[in-house]
């Protein structure tokens, strides 16, 4: 067989600038009508995920033209209601029905979600966030509920460690059960008799209960109806007028937290509270 010699071909420099520069403008051009065809293909696509996304989780922090996310301009307060909020699978309602359930002929008298914006508590336990405030109850990952009957029973699904609704049911007499409830769950982990309410104090939850017409169900909603958001705290109380009130706390899409009073027997919002801390 017979081979014929390879040819060497010369290319002079003026040719090889011409080929260089024609394939830059090829590609160039090919890159401008890439680009063109995906931003026309991906604008709507990208909207369309960016809305979705929305609907599932308040406030997205996560921004397409790279600005700060708005995680980093959140309040302390906020980013605490945030964290823990979003753990939260129980909603005040069904975690409302839940503790009614627990107690023969009860009826609910107040509703916490433990952890969220508690003042009352001098534990000084850390809060979700990991930060300790004044006055702060115990965390989630905490210990002992308010009932201060010691920390709920541990269960095999590790319940203790979730966050924990924890509510106070009335028999009609003004006897109060202290129940707590998984807030990830719905799992009931404590319900017993309040040990240290006194006579007097079962007298005037009984007739507390007797002039509250409106139900805690019926306050929330006139509380969300005013401001959409999550409910994390109800109880039954006089305000400084004396009037008997459901104090409702809603926390909006925007973490701010709003403090309505209202009226147990009118059904009307006697008095607003915006705590945007």
């Amino acid at each position: 067989m017979r081979f014929e010699p390879r040819r060497n071909k010369t290319v002079s420099p003026r040719t090889r600038r011409l080929r260089v520069a024609g394939g830059a403008l090829c590609a160039a051009v090919l890159a401008a009508t890439l680009v063109t065809g995906c931003g026309q293909d991906g604008g709507d696509e990208t909207s369309a995920a960016t809305s979705e996304a929305a609907k599932v989780l308040p406030n997205q922090t996560d921004s397409p033209s790279g600005s700060p996310s708005e995680t980093a301009q959140l309040t302390e307060d906020q980013t605490e209601r945030k964290e823990l909020l979003s753990t939260v699978k129980v909603t005040f309602d069904k975690a409302a029905t839940t503790a009614v359930g627990e107690v023969s002929g009860g009826k609910l008298t107040d509703l916490d979600l433990e952890g969220l914006d508690d003042e009352d508590d001098a534990s000084g336990s850390p809060s979700p966030s990991g930060s300790e405030t004044d006055g702060a109850s115990p965390s989630p990952e905490g210990s002992a509920s308010p009932s201060g009957t010691g920390s709920p029973s541990p269960s095999p699904s590790g319940s203790s460690t979730s966050p924990k609704w924890i509510a106070e049911v009335a028999e009609e007499d003004g006897t109060a059960h202290k129940v707590t409830i998984d807030a990830v769950s719905g799992k009931v982990l404590d319900s017993a008799p309040d040990a240290d309410q006194s006579a007097a104090d079962k007298t005037e939850l009984a007739d507390q209960l007797s002039k509250a017409t409106q139900t805690p169900q019926q306050a929330a909603k006139v509380a969300t109806d005013k401001q959409p958001g999550w409910v994390t705290s109800i109880g039954l109380d006089e305000n400084d007028s004396k009037v008997l009130v459901w104090q409702v706390d809603v926390v909006s899409k925007d973490w701010n937290k709003t403090t309505f009073d209202v009226d147990a027997a009118k059904g009307t919002i006697t008095d607003e509270q915006v705590d945007d801390d």
